[in-house]
């Protein structure tokens, strides 16, 4: 995706193989701290507290005239006049796709992050794949996996992500159901409509859709002084500011007016949109993602500034 401005501190990309083989070294030690992340999120958070099949127990209930005899509790109605049913709480497996960008921009690291936005991406990507798969859910990959039901989902994610060559700028979402779920990971570093028009298409088909944006802080704050070099990681395109400050407004209204313009028109479409900065825990988007995909929207989680770690 082509960016807005990132400045001499951006890692070297190298050719597209080279990335590839980049991105499957560190996979391994993603795993671990994805695994270490969702560990210290997941209590509480299986099933979907809705009655139905499953083998967790939710509530009694008052039995109702025509339900089968053997739903009923006879120990629990023994212990007064009423006659109770004991519900189960609903685990209905659901198909979530998941997709983190692997493009050149993703691999930027700036001083003020302790991590690239391409492997904080991966480990909230692999974290919330070993919550969902924990919960029961089947989890896939456009491109990458198809649809699994397994507690191991997030390591085979990741084995699935470690042998795909090259990168995808954006995925083929053409086998993705209606009312599946789809959870997008990037910095979304081009034009707003360019964005909206990849993204408008697929709402209409009825996915619900969860994009966070990953963002260095220093892409936000742009502090840069003097003479800088700026490169584009996409195409090497270079800009040479002489007095970088000079353009600092310009560039943080060019900047914010993209990502409002992206959160407006995805919360028209019924998407949720979530910014995340690498500077804070990994866990902060992970409970975001995870409180939207639960169903239970919450104003906190619009940003990264809004979560709290865990």
């Amino acid at each position: 995706m082509a960016a807005l401005g990132q400045a001499t501190e951006a890692v070297a990309t190298g050719s597209a193989l080279a990335r590839g083989r980049q991105r499957a070294a560190y996979i391994p030690d993603i795993l671990v701290e994805a695994q270490r992340v969702a560990n210290t999120v997941i209590a509480g958070w299986h099933g979907r507290r809705k009655r139905g099949i499953g083998e967790n127990f939710w509530q009694f209930r008052p039995y109702v005239e025509g339900e089968s005899l053997s739903a009923i509790d006879w120990r629990r109605s023994a212990r007064d006049d009423a006659t109770y049913v004991r519900d189960r709480e609903w685990e209905a497996a659901h198909t979530i796709w998941l997709w983190a960008d692997s493009s050149p921009s993703m691999l930027f690291q700036s001083h003020l992050a302790p991590v690239s936005k391409q492997s904080r991406a991966m480990v909230i990507l692999l974290a919330l794949a070993e919550i969902l798969s924990r919960s029961g859910e089947r989890i896939a990959s456009p491109g990458v996996m198809d649809p699994v039901a397994a507690r191991n989902a997030s390591q085979r994610l990741a084995t699935a992500i470690d042998l795909q060559k090259g990168e995808m700028t954006f995925p083929d979402v053409s086998l993705i159901g209606r009312h599946s779920d789809l959870v997008l990971i990037s910095d979304f570093l081009d034009p707003a409509e360019e964005v909206i028009a990849k993204l408008a298409p697929i709402a209409k088909r009825g996915i619900r859709g969860h994009v966070l944006e990953i963002c260095d802080p220093i892409e936000e704050v742009f502090p840069y002084r003097g003479r800088t070099q700026f490169i584009d990681p996409e195409n090497g395109n270079t800009l040479i500011a002489g007095r970088a400050q000079s353009i600092h407004e310009d560039y943080r209204r060019a900047y914010l007016a993209r990502r409002e313009g992206i959160a407006q028109s995805l919360r028209h479409l019924g998407w949720n949109f979530i910014t995340h900065h690498t500077d804070q825990p990994a866990s902060t988007a992970l409970v975001a993602l995870h409180t939207h995909l639960s169903g239970v929207p919450n104003d906190g989680f619009r940003t990264g500034t809004g979560a709290t770690s865990p």
